[in-house]
């Protein structure tokens, strides 16, 4: 089984800002090639930071308010990127004065390796709450940007190349099951698994697979747990 890197769904960089870039620059950028974010990097492409939409506009919105040094954090703004959510109030209104890339961005960056499975880098997205992470090389350089909408390119997967992978490489050659014992169907993603299994021990090993395949939303157990060469003989 082969399962999309993070390289295979990242999105190779185009894009990426100085730390002296401009607010209105980087404004323009996002525009321009309609993108909600965009990494910060130094001379040698290593990312420093992300500054996304959400950050220009708490720059904007804070920056006309009056009392913008001791204002509470406007909640919309708030919610409109997960990155700034576990940054401490002073920083956030720091940020809010900013008018360069080096003061806008959330910072450090919080990268992926092109290696890394999706499955890692989706947790690594949940338990630092971003929404996007720059893909660095082995010298630590910019080389993409693996993006949440990026992830659910997973779920658009054929349900035939589904099917198929299950039935070749899981079944088949994996588990060396037989595959006419087991019938696969696939619909928008959602596996039904039906037919006799010999060993009881196997159904957990191959629900756990056929779940761990690209494109799977979710599996349905209807297989008949062929016990009889597991009886015990009566009286024994």
């Amino acid at each position: 089984m082969r399962h999309r890197s993070v390289a295979d769904l990242m999105t190779p960089t185009a894009v990426s800002v100085a730390p002296e870039t401009t607010f209105k620059e980087i404004a323009r950028l996002l525009d321009e090639y309609d993108i909600t974010a965009v990494p910060v990097v130094d001379e040698a492409d290593r990312p420093l930071g992300v500054v996304s939409e959400a950050d220009l506009v708490r720059r904007r919105v804070r920056g006309s308010e009056p009392d913008a040094e001791t204002s509470e954090p406007d909640a919309e703004a708030e919610a409109g990127d997960a990155e700034a959510e576990s940054e401490p109030g002073a920083a956030r209104i720091g940020r809010a004065g900013a008018d360069t890339a080096a003061g806008l961005m959330s910072s450090p960056a919080v990268v992926a390796r092109p290696r890394w499975s999706v499955v890692r880098a989706a947790r690594t997205m949940d338990r630092a709450k971003v929404k996007r992470l720059p893909v660095v090389d082995d010298e630590g350089r910019l080389i993409g940007v693996l993006s949440r909408s990026d992830l659910v390119q997973l779920f658009l997967r054929r349900d035939r190349a589904i099917q198929e992978e299950i039935v070749e490489d899981v079944i088949t050659q994996t588990l060396r099951l037989s595959p006419s014992a087991l019938t696969v169907e696939v619909t928008e993603g959602r596996v039904t698994l039906s037919g006799s299994v010999r060993d009881p021990g196997l159904v957990p090993v191959l629900l756990r697979l056929c779940d761990s395949v690209d494109g799977v939303v979710t599996v349905v157990d209807r297989l008949q747990k062929d016990q009889k060469d597991h009886d015990v003989p009566a009286g024994k």
